[in-house]
């Protein structure tokens, strides 16, 4: 007889909040990534266009670990005109001695919201200023929402300002951010004076063309790029990869392939070859990160199942200690 727990995205809200332990847990898979004999896949996708629809499968093995994830993540980005939201999704936490399924995590895409807007709170950590105080966010989505929430965990941030293609939208979220975080949120119409002046900016449409152009960035300032997760999306213009003062990737196989970095691979701006630093190896103390208070640093962060086994497994660590969940048996 095999025994697994169900939760709801209800339970596991309960049990995981975007918090220091949530950065915490995503940093330290950065680590591991450096560090220990990962086994990770490519990222499986499946694309259905006349929908605007795509699903993300990701898993990753950490040496070490008591289980494993597997994520199925779809994306339909149309699904706001009918009053659903773009993303939802599952993970179905796995043995790593036997294989059986120990949770099946029915999150809705939450977890990879938390993990990912850790991932962007890592990326700041190690690379932007100390001194960072004024955030500029391009997307005015849950993502949008929740990266800015993330920085205020490692930066003393007290200024925001956010850009969307939608006015309505980038207002509405920025009411409501400084409701929440007692500073000022401001929607500014025009992306490059958004970002004007700001101390980290964060991208997190889906866009497939460039948003922020050669030039627009200036000394000191900390871009991370977090929309580019497949290969027809784009929010950085290839130059800007290609001038920068540090370019860090979240996974070098996978920037090369559908991060920011294959459209300066693709544009003949960066050698397919080129190599840069990875997260976590800046994590694990092995590369140094930002250097100098003038540099212009980038982190392209496509995701990674690292981030998924390791948020599902504390998930499952806490729900467990809550008794939260409904036990199936078979």
């Amino acid at each position: 007889m095999s025994r697994m727990i169900i939760l709801t995205e209800a339970e596991l809200r309960k049990v995981i909040t975007l918090d220091r332990d949530a950065v915490g847990c995503v940093e330290q898979a950065f680590e591991a990534l450096a560090t220990k004999a990962v086994a990770m896949p490519p990222i499986l996708r499946l694309d259905i266009p006349e929908h605007r629809g795509e699903v993300d499968v990701k898993t990753a093995y950490i040496p070490g670990f008591e289980g494993f994830a597997i994520k199925i993540s779809p994306g339909f980005f149309d699904n706001p005109k009918i009053g659903l939201p773009s993303t939802n999704g599952m993970m179905v936490l796995l043995s790593s001695r036997t294989g059986l399924v120990q949770a099946l995590l029915l999150d809705n895409g939450y977890l990879t919201d938390v993990r990912t807007a850790a991932a962007g709170a890592v990326a700041a950590k190690h690379l932007a200023r100390e001194n960072c105080t004024v955030v500029a966010i391009l997307g005015a989505g849950m993502q949008a929402r929740l990266q800015l929430e993330a920085l205020t965990l490692v930066r003393p941030i007290g200024e925001a300002r956010i850009w969307a293609r939608d006015t309505a939208k980038a207002e509405a979220a920025a009411a409501d951010l400084t409701k929440k975080l007692g500073f000022p949120v401001t929607a500014i119409s025009d992306p490059r004076r958004a970002i004007s002046g700001a101390d980290i900016i964060v991208t997190t449409t889906p866009s497939e063309k460039p948003i922020i152009q050669a030039g627009w960035l200036a000394p000191g300032q900390h871009l991370t790029a977090m929309g580019s997760d497949a290969e027809h999306k784009n929010e950085i213009d290839p130059a800007v990869i290609a001038a920068a003062s540090l370019y860090v990737a979240d996974n070098l196989k996978q920037t090369r392939r559908l991060g920011e970095l294959h459209h300066a691979i693709d544009a003949g701006l960066v050698a397919g070859d080129a190599d840069f630093t990875e997260l976590g190896q800046i994590v694990a103390g092995r590369i140094p990160g930002r250097t100098q208070s003038d540099q212009i640093t980038i982190a392209d962060l496509t995701g990674t199942g690292i981030q998924d086994t390791a948020i599902a497994t504390l998930a499952f660590a806490r729900a467990g200690a809550a008794n939260a969940g409904t036990i199936f048996e078979s």
